[in-house]
């Protein structure tokens, strides 16, 4: 399939395409601020919401009529026939942390967040979740669902049944669209062996390699995973063979070269099909620099130059702790039929500053994958407390949540970056969008991008990164166009159409 470039990349700025394991400058520990009261409902034939870097503007609603008036010289005319890639949706982890904090919120507060979040039509419609497969840093336990030896004790332990099940059931029933993905922090103690000789035996949650002898049974334990998952009422859109696969540090992780990838979904993609089971087997799910280790750079096109491996994986995960957004391009341009997923991000003491990360990520996360082909964006945890808990010794101790909680009281909730540049986009880009064509209008500091909802809805995100306001004129027919000024440092996202309003 030949890949054609958006001229929308060509808007991309410096800062977008050297985004790397500092995602956002540093600055002040203090979370975002509230969102205040909700707003009145508003009417009109667009849908705006907007979300400005001095909080003036949060996720704030606007209707907009559509405009006769001259659009010259900021006219961006969309282009319904030129097409590039379906939308996933755009989502945060549900970890074992997560959970606990919803559950320890009262059944109307966490029912009332849950719906802000998921509910696509009173809430932001966040639209895909990842979840880990066993434990991991943000779980309750180091753990993995089958830890005495012998794939025939697997269970998925009650610490996930008591602790994170009820909150799945509960997103679900508000959104019953809702895609999952899977992955695991580590296999079981008793597969692993050491990094330098995988057949020795490797008796620790960190680090240490799959011993080859068990990869049969470790594909058995991933095809246990996702069909008890789904005997409990979650489906399994997707799973990564391996969280951080170059990680050896963390509370749990498991190092998985590509080469390891690359033999294992040889027993694992065989192993799925027999069982029926149509989830989607990513590979990859680590940084853009792949954390530099040697023989590991180019990680996903090593898997799919082996045809018998390439023919079970339906393309890459990423994350942005190290190098570029930019790295997409190189593996764009050798696979363009395999897809992409952003997968992790977090913001944390060591780098937020709600301004910078409000708009840094959102253009380097969002608007840099999407513009390369990305199907969806997925984010780190929805919810920690007010000390960035509850964490695993060993873990990320430092991380912010998108949403935080007060430990004294489990209801006050502050809002950070992360739950706004997510809003911004799952809000008004559907599942199942598909990016269309931009054509005209450009500017230092713009930058935007245009989809076409499965409803009949267009949607138009963009981010002006500029200390002044950035007018644009969006026009899709003589009548359903409209011009509107962004203000200074803000994202601002349109719906309109079809459904629109909701």
């Amino acid at each position: 399939m030949k890949f054609t470039i958006n001229n929308n990349l060509r808007l991309l700025t410096g800062s977008l395409l050297l985004a790397g394991a500092v995602c956002c400058s540093s600055g002040s520990d203090e979370p975002g601020p509230n969102p205040g009261p909700e707003p009145e409902p508003v009417s009109g034939d667009v849908r705006a919401y907007v979300t400005s870097a001095n909080g003036n503007r949060l996720f704030a609603e606007e209707g907009l009529s559509y405009s006769k008036v001259s659009m010259s010289p900021y006219r961006v005319e969309l282009d319904p026939a030129t097409t590039y890639q379906t939308i996933d949706g755009f989502g945060p982890a549900m970890t074992g942390a997560t959970c606990y904090n919803l559950l320890k919120m009262s059944q109307a507060d966490r029912t009332a967040i849950l719906k802000k979040c998921f509910d696509p039509e009173t809430g932001a419609g966040f639209s895909f979740i990842r979840v880990h497969i066993g434990g991991s840093d943000f779980s309750m336990d180091e753990y993995t669902c089958c830890d005495r030896e012998g794939i025939e004790f697997f269970a998925i332990p009650a610490v996930e049944k008591d602790g994170i099940f009820p909150v799945l059931k509960e997103i679900l029933e508000i959104n019953p669209e809702i895609k999952i993905m899977g992955s695991p922090w580590s296999c079981p103690k008793w597969m692993k062996g050491t990094v330098a000789d995988p057949s020795k035996p490797y008796d620790s949650w960190t680090s240490g390699r799959l011993n080859p002898a068990y990869y049969d049974d470790y594909a058995e334990y991933f095809v246990q995973w996702v069909s008890e998952m789904e005997e409990n009422g979650f489906p399994i859109y997707a799973i990564t063979m391996q969280n951080e696969p170059l990680n050896h540090g963390n509370s749990m992780s498991l190092y998985m070269p590509w080469q390891d990838q690359l033999a294992f979904v040889k027993k694992l993609g065989p192993a799925f099909q027999k069982a029926g089971i149509k989830t989607k087997i990513l590979c990859y799910d680590h940084n853009y620099n792949y954390d530099n280790v040697a023989g590991q750079q180019s990680y996903p096109l090593n898997i799919y130059a082996d045809g018998e491996a390439s023919q079970w994986v339906d393309g890459s995960a990423w994350h942005n702790y190290g190098g570029s957004v930019t790295e997409l391009d190189n593996i764009l341009a050798a696979a363009p039929d395999k897809s992409i997923y952003f997968t992790e991000a977090s913001i944390g003491t060591w780098n937020y500053n709600f301004e910078s990360c409000v708009i840094d990520d959102f253009e380097s996360i969002f608007l840099g994958t999407l513009s390369r082909m990305g199907r969806g964006v997925l984010l780190w945890n929805l919810m920690l407390d007010d000390k960035g808990a509850p964490n695993r010794p060993g873990g990320c101790t430092t991380c912010y949540g998108a949403i935080e909680i007060s430990s004294s009281d489990y209801k006050t909730l502050k809002y950070n970056s992360h739950y706004y540049d997510l809003a911004q986009c799952a809000k008004v880009i559907r599942p199942g969008a598909v990016r269309i064509g931009t054509s005209g209008y450009t500017a230092p500091g713009l930058t935007y991008l245009a989809f076409a909802n499965p409803d009949g809805s267009k949607a138009f995100v963009a981010l002006n990164r500029n200390s002044s306001e950035q007018t644009v004129a969006v026009y899709e027919s003589a009548d359903r166009s409209f011009k509107y000024t962004i203000p200074a440092k803000s994202i601002a996202s349109f719906r309109w159409g079809a459904a629109a309003e909701n």
